[in-house]
Protein backbone atom coordinates (compact mmCIF):
# COMPACT_ATOMS: atom_id res chain seq x y z
CA UNK A 1 0.00 0.00 0.00
CA UNK A 2 3.06 2.42 0.60
CA UNK A 3 4.44 1.72 -2.23
CA UNK A 4 1.05 2.25 -4.20
CA UNK A 5 1.45 5.69 -2.48
CA UNK A 6 4.82 6.01 -3.20
CA UNK A 7 3.62 5.73 -7.43
CA UNK A 8 1.13 8.48 -6.51
CA UNK A 9 3.09 10.85 -5.38
CA UNK A 10 5.85 10.36 -8.27
CA UNK A 11 3.34 10.93 -10.49
CA UNK A 12 1.80 13.90 -9.22
CA UNK A 13 4.95 15.71 -8.53
CA UNK A 14 6.55 14.79 -11.96
CA UNK A 15 3.12 16.51 -13.76
CA UNK A 16 3.74 19.36 -12.34
CA UNK A 17 6.68 19.63 -13.12
CA UNK A 18 5.45 19.44 -16.56
CA UNK A 19 3.39 21.91 -15.90
CA UNK A 20 6.35 24.18 -14.89
CA UNK A 21 7.59 23.54 -18.59
CA UNK A 22 3.87 24.17 -19.98
CA UNK A 23 3.64 27.34 -17.87
CA UNK A 24 6.73 28.57 -18.84
CA UNK A 25 6.16 28.35 -23.31
CA UNK A 26 2.80 29.93 -22.09
CA UNK A 27 4.39 33.16 -20.52
CA UNK A 28 6.50 33.56 -24.11
CA UNK A 29 3.72 33.06 -26.40
CA UNK A 30 4.57 37.01 -27.33
CA UNK A 31 8.47 37.11 -26.76
CA UNK A 32 9.88 37.10 -30.30
CA UNK A 33 12.29 34.00 -31.17
CA UNK A 34 11.13 32.28 -28.13
CA UNK A 35 11.82 28.15 -28.96
CA UNK A 36 8.76 26.46 -27.07
CA UNK A 37 10.17 23.51 -24.78
CA UNK A 38 9.23 19.87 -24.81
CA UNK A 39 8.61 17.49 -22.60
CA UNK A 40 7.52 13.65 -22.92
CA UNK A 41 5.89 11.39 -20.12
CA UNK A 42 7.63 8.07 -19.76
CA UNK A 43 6.98 5.06 -17.63
CA UNK A 44 10.10 3.78 -15.67
CA UNK A 45 9.18 0.31 -13.91
CA UNK A 46 9.85 -0.08 -10.15
CA UNK A 47 12.85 -1.89 -9.69
CA UNK A 48 13.30 -4.01 -5.93
CA UNK A 49 10.12 -6.31 -4.52
CA UNK A 50 7.06 -6.03 -5.63
CA UNK A 51 4.40 -6.12 -8.45
CA UNK A 52 5.85 -5.81 -11.70
CA UNK A 53 3.06 -3.70 -12.87
CA UNK A 54 4.34 -0.91 -10.32
CA UNK A 55 5.55 2.18 -13.04
CA UNK A 56 6.51 5.14 -11.86
CA UNK A 57 5.47 8.50 -14.51
CA UNK A 58 8.55 10.58 -15.02
CA UNK A 59 8.54 14.10 -17.09
CA UNK A 60 11.94 14.09 -19.33
CA UNK A 61 13.41 16.98 -21.19
CA UNK A 62 13.15 16.25 -25.02
CA UNK A 63 14.68 19.68 -26.06
CA UNK A 64 12.79 22.52 -28.21
CA UNK A 65 10.97 22.86 -30.79
CA UNK A 66 12.84 24.17 -33.92
CA UNK A 67 9.45 24.80 -35.81
CA UNK A 68 9.23 28.38 -37.21
CA UNK A 69 7.40 31.02 -35.65
CA UNK A 70 5.08 33.63 -37.89
CA UNK A 71 6.74 36.16 -39.77
CA UNK A 72 5.21 39.27 -38.90
CA UNK A 73 6.10 43.08 -41.11
CA UNK A 74 7.64 45.39 -39.09
CA UNK A 75 9.36 47.76 -41.50
CA UNK A 76 12.43 48.86 -39.46
CA UNK A 77 15.79 47.84 -41.44
CA UNK A 78 17.65 46.39 -38.36
CA UNK A 79 14.84 43.67 -37.98
CA UNK A 80 15.75 40.15 -39.64
CA UNK A 81 13.79 37.48 -39.83
CA UNK A 82 15.68 34.20 -39.93
CA UNK A 83 14.14 32.05 -42.77
CA UNK A 84 13.74 28.22 -42.80
CA UNK A 85 16.51 26.69 -40.64
CA UNK A 86 19.68 28.85 -39.26
CA UNK A 87 20.21 31.01 -36.10
CA UNK A 88 21.65 34.91 -35.07
CA UNK A 89 24.50 34.39 -33.33
CA UNK A 90 24.91 36.69 -30.36
CA UNK A 91 26.95 37.49 -27.56
CA UNK A 92 25.59 35.72 -23.75
CA UNK A 93 26.23 38.20 -20.86
CA UNK A 94 28.73 35.65 -19.75
CA UNK A 95 30.97 36.65 -22.60
CA UNK A 96 30.10 33.49 -24.81
CA UNK A 97 28.57 32.59 -28.09
CA UNK A 98 25.12 32.00 -28.15
CA UNK A 99 22.62 31.60 -30.34
CA UNK A 100 18.96 33.30 -31.13
CA UNK A 101 15.77 33.63 -33.71
CA UNK A 102 14.54 37.07 -32.27
CA UNK A 103 15.67 39.62 -34.76
CA UNK A 104 14.61 42.97 -32.91
CA UNK A 105 17.71 45.03 -33.49
CA UNK A 106 18.61 48.30 -32.76
CA UNK A 107 21.72 50.00 -32.11
CA UNK A 108 22.98 51.27 -28.85
CA UNK A 109 24.34 54.98 -28.53
CA UNK A 110 27.95 53.47 -29.28
CA UNK A 111 26.84 52.31 -32.32
CA UNK A 112 27.15 48.12 -31.06
CA UNK A 113 24.04 46.00 -32.95
CA UNK A 114 22.23 44.51 -29.91
CA UNK A 115 19.10 42.47 -29.45
CA UNK A 116 16.14 43.73 -27.58
CA UNK A 117 17.29 41.96 -24.26
CA UNK A 118 20.91 44.15 -24.86
CA UNK A 119 22.85 41.08 -26.44
CA UNK A 120 25.48 42.27 -28.11
CA UNK A 121 25.16 40.84 -32.27
CA UNK A 122 28.26 38.80 -33.39
CA UNK A 123 29.45 39.20 -36.76
CA UNK A 124 32.69 37.31 -38.36
CA UNK A 125 35.12 39.23 -36.25
CA UNK A 126 32.76 40.02 -33.22
CA UNK A 127 30.40 42.29 -31.82
CA UNK A 128 29.25 44.27 -34.80
CA UNK A 129 29.90 48.31 -34.70
CA UNK A 130 27.68 50.55 -37.44
CA UNK A 131 29.97 53.92 -37.69
CA UNK A 132 27.19 57.21 -38.17
CA UNK A 133 25.07 56.50 -41.22
CA UNK A 134 22.38 58.33 -43.01
CA UNK A 135 21.00 54.54 -43.41
CA UNK A 136 21.72 51.28 -42.65
CA UNK A 137 20.45 47.72 -44.18
CA UNK A 138 20.70 44.41 -44.25
CA UNK A 139 20.86 42.34 -46.96
CA UNK A 140 18.90 39.10 -47.52
CA UNK A 141 22.56 37.19 -46.86
CA UNK A 142 23.14 39.06 -43.70
CA UNK A 143 25.61 42.06 -45.20
CA UNK A 144 25.22 45.35 -43.36
CA UNK A 145 25.20 48.05 -45.79
CA UNK A 146 25.53 51.74 -45.26
CA UNK A 147 25.40 55.04 -46.67
CA UNK A 148 27.95 57.39 -44.40
CA UNK A 149 26.21 60.52 -43.63
CA UNK A 150 26.64 63.72 -45.80
CA UNK A 151 27.99 61.43 -49.01
CA UNK A 152 24.91 60.20 -50.53
CA UNK A 153 23.93 57.28 -51.81
CA UNK A 154 26.84 56.30 -53.99
CA UNK A 155 28.96 56.09 -51.04
CA UNK A 156 27.24 52.99 -49.79
CA UNK A 157 29.39 50.61 -48.40
CA UNK A 158 29.18 47.23 -46.64
CA UNK A 159 30.81 47.20 -42.98
CA UNK A 160 30.68 43.90 -42.14
CA UNK A 161 28.15 40.89 -41.97
CA UNK A 162 25.99 38.98 -39.35
CA UNK A 163 27.07 35.41 -38.63
CA UNK A 164 24.69 33.11 -39.61
CA UNK A 165 24.73 29.33 -38.07
CA UNK A 166 23.12 26.14 -39.03
CA UNK A 167 24.58 23.41 -36.79
CA UNK A 168 22.73 19.77 -36.90
CA UNK A 169 20.24 20.06 -34.25
CA UNK A 170 21.23 17.10 -32.17
CA UNK A 171 24.75 19.12 -31.27
CA UNK A 172 22.03 22.23 -29.82
CA UNK A 173 20.90 22.97 -26.16
CA UNK A 174 19.00 25.07 -24.78
CA UNK A 175 20.12 27.50 -21.20
CA UNK A 176 17.99 28.77 -19.04
CA UNK A 177 18.28 31.94 -20.55
CA UNK A 178 16.32 30.96 -23.35
CA UNK A 179 19.46 31.36 -25.62
CA UNK A 180 20.31 28.42 -27.52
CA UNK A 181 24.11 26.79 -27.53
CA UNK A 182 26.19 24.41 -28.93
CA UNK A 183 26.65 21.15 -26.77
CA UNK A 184 30.38 21.29 -26.45
CA UNK A 185 30.19 25.15 -25.79
CA UNK A 186 32.34 25.65 -29.31
CA UNK A 187 31.42 28.39 -31.56
CA UNK A 188 29.63 26.99 -34.69
CA UNK A 189 31.10 27.98 -38.03
CA UNK A 190 29.07 30.53 -39.83
CA UNK A 191 26.93 28.93 -42.86
CA UNK A 192 26.35 30.97 -46.33
CA UNK A 193 23.44 29.27 -46.85
CA UNK A 194 21.15 30.79 -44.18
CA UNK A 195 19.44 33.51 -45.21
CA UNK A 196 17.06 36.47 -43.59
CA UNK A 197 14.26 38.57 -44.36
CA UNK A 198 14.89 42.24 -43.37
CA UNK A 199 12.21 44.25 -42.07
CA UNK A 200 10.34 41.50 -40.61
CA UNK A 201 10.65 39.48 -36.95
CA UNK A 202 9.62 36.06 -36.10
CA UNK A 203 7.16 35.64 -33.31
CA UNK A 204 7.55 32.87 -30.49
CA UNK A 205 6.62 29.40 -32.06
CA UNK A 206 4.70 28.03 -28.83
CA UNK A 207 1.48 26.90 -30.35
CA UNK A 208 -0.77 28.53 -27.35
CA UNK A 209 -3.86 26.52 -28.09
CA UNK A 210 -2.14 23.39 -27.93
CA UNK A 211 -0.16 24.19 -24.77
CA UNK A 212 -3.06 25.28 -23.28
CA UNK A 213 -5.25 22.17 -24.37
CA UNK A 214 -2.50 20.01 -22.75
CA UNK A 215 -2.03 22.16 -19.26
CA UNK A 216 -5.31 20.88 -18.75
CA UNK A 217 -4.58 17.37 -19.80
CA UNK A 218 -1.98 17.50 -17.42
CA UNK A 219 -4.35 19.02 -14.30
CA UNK A 220 -6.48 16.25 -15.11
CA UNK A 221 -3.54 13.32 -14.88
CA UNK A 222 -2.87 14.91 -11.75
CA UNK A 223 -6.30 14.92 -10.22
CA UNK A 224 -5.88 11.36 -10.99
CA UNK A 225 -2.84 10.71 -8.97
CA UNK A 226 -3.86 12.90 -6.05
CA UNK A 227 -7.09 10.87 -6.03
CA UNK A 228 -5.24 7.48 -6.24
CA UNK A 229 -3.04 8.79 -3.02
CA UNK A 230 -6.07 9.57 -1.32
CA UNK A 231 -7.59 6.19 -1.82
CA UNK A 232 -4.79 4.17 -0.87
CA UNK A 233 -5.09 6.68 2.46
CA UNK A 234 -9.10 5.56 2.48
CA UNK A 235 -7.99 1.88 2.35
CA UNK A 236 -5.10 1.83 4.61
CA UNK A 237 -7.58 3.79 7.42
CA UNK A 238 -10.26 0.60 6.56
CA UNK A 239 -7.56 -2.05 6.97
CA UNK A 240 -6.61 -0.93 10.24
CA UNK A 241 -9.55 -0.62 11.50
CA UNK A 242 -10.21 -4.41 10.39
CA UNK A 243 -7.12 -5.27 12.77
CA UNK A 244 -8.00 -3.51 15.80
CA UNK A 245 -12.16 -5.28 15.25
CA UNK A 246 -9.97 -8.77 15.05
Amino acid sequence: MDRSLYVGMTGASQIMAAQAVMAQNLANVSTNGFRADLHAMSAVPIVGPGFGTRVNAVADSSGFSTEQGALSQTGAPLDVAVLGKGWLAVQAKDGSEAYTRAGDLHLDPDGVLMTATGLPVLGDGGPITVPLADTVSIGSDGTITIVPQGIGAKGASAIGRLKLVNPPEASLVKGVDGLIRTRDGQPAPADAAVQVQSGAIEASNVNAPRALVEMIELARLFDMNTRLMSTVDQNGAAAQKLLSAA
